[in-house]
């Protein structure tokens, strides 16, 4: 019991609902496909649990891209292998292997060019050999392996849709909340480190979480774009969401530059208390709206972060009154006021998450 529970404390990061969702549908749409493919009487039952394995995917978008593409590649595969089998013959071994050349080396070319397209020589290889092992008739086997697939393909796509369903949509609130929590952490970090410095393993170590987050939120988009063509989901456009976390991920890299070199302390502790006030109410925006993301709701209030910054302009323009920026060294100048630069856009960008979380609120609710 020991054992399991230790087993248990190790597992349990990883295990979220929609790994689980992902398995409890794969392992479903496998017996099913086997069990259609023994009452259907198919020969070779194994590329029906296979298929239905394959095209069973995290999401409904993602389920009908893998659906499509292998039912095309083994279709296009299964039609040349025939024709390669057919019209050349190859009962001895040499002629075989040349067939073998003739039949893989241009579908291996297309597939080196379009991934999506890699089982295409693999069933072309199928169709080649499998008649001799089954003295099946070349013809025979195609139509055989294009049945066998699309019987797998059928089923797994159809238990994506009604098996614990999960929409690329709803993915992509969580990773959007992800990196909207990631940012928050990000922006109390590098604003302090305006006062002390960050070295450069710290600013990637705050940066590069963001960064990956971004990409899957990318390949996750194109998804839940592949469901709103199919008109399997009435949600907003993931455009906008997209290009909003990605200007805001900029506008931390830009703070982020500025805060490789502490301020000088004089101008540091003048503009302390209000550094730490946009830090917060920063943060606390974007920990409300990763929030507000995943519970369909409306975005939090602004106007705590955009005092904030007033506050923090009003006494930069009474440090530079005072002569406190003069003796800042050109690179230093320039780093400082690319802040101010930086905080003023994140003010534009972050009325643009307002109005993307509007977007994806509770209007969004029953999709």
């Amino acid at each position: 019991m020991k054992d399991l529970a230790v087993l248990w404390r190790w597992l349990r990061p990883s295990l979220r609902r929609v790994h689980l969702a992902l398995a409890v549908r794969i392992t479903v749409a496998a017996i099913l496909s086997l069990v259609a493919a023994q009452q259907l009487g198919l020969p070779l039952p194994l590329w029906a649990v296979l298929t239905a394995m394959i095209v069973t995917q995290m999401s409904v978008g993602r389920s009908l891209k893998a659906t499509s593409d292998y039912l095309a590649g083994t279709v296009g595969g299964a039609i040349y292998g025939a024709l390669v089998a057919v019209l050349i013959p190859h009962e001895s071994e040499l002629a075989l292997l040349a067939v073998l050349v003739i039949a893989v080396a241009p579908l291996a070319l297309l597939a080196a060019g379009r991934p999506n397209m890699n089982v295409v020589p693999i069933t072309a290889i199928i169709i080649l050999l499998l008649p001799g092992m089954t003295h099946a008739s070349p013809v025979a086997s195609a139509i055989n392996r294009v049945l066998e697939v699309a019987l797998g393909a059928v089923i797994g796509l159809g238990v994506s849709f009604v098996v614990l369903p999960s929409s690329a949509h709803r993915q992509m609130r969580q990773a959007a909340a992800r990196i909207l929590g990631l940012m928050a952490r990000a922006q109390a970090a590098l604003i302090d480190g305006l006062r002390r410095g960050l070295d450069t393993d710290e600013l990637h170590r705050l940066q590069d979480g963001i960064g990956q987050g971004l990409n899957d939120l990318n390949t996750i988009a194109v998804e839940a774009e592949r469901e709103r063509k199919a008109r399997l989901s009435s949600e907003a456009d993931t455009g906008p969401l997209r290009r909003t976390l990605l200007r805001l991920r900029h506008d931390l890299v830009i703070v982020g530059r500025a805060a490789s070199t502490p301020l000088p302390e004089a101008l540091a502790a003048r503009l302390e208390s209000r550094l730490d006030e946009v830090a917060r109410t920063a943060s606390t925006y974007l920990r409300g709206c990763s929030a507000a993301l995943l519970a369909q709701a409306g975005p939090p209030p602004i106007e705590a972060f955009e005092r904030a910054l007033a506050a923090y302009e009003k006494e930069v323009e009474a440090a530079r009154a005072d002569g406190l920026t003069r003796v800042l060294p050109a690179d230093g100048a320039e780093r400082f006021f690319a802040v101010g630069f930086a905080l003023e856009q994140m003010r534009q960008n972050l009325l643009d998450l307002q109005r993307v979380v509007e977007e994806w609120g509770p209007k969004d609710a029953g999709d």
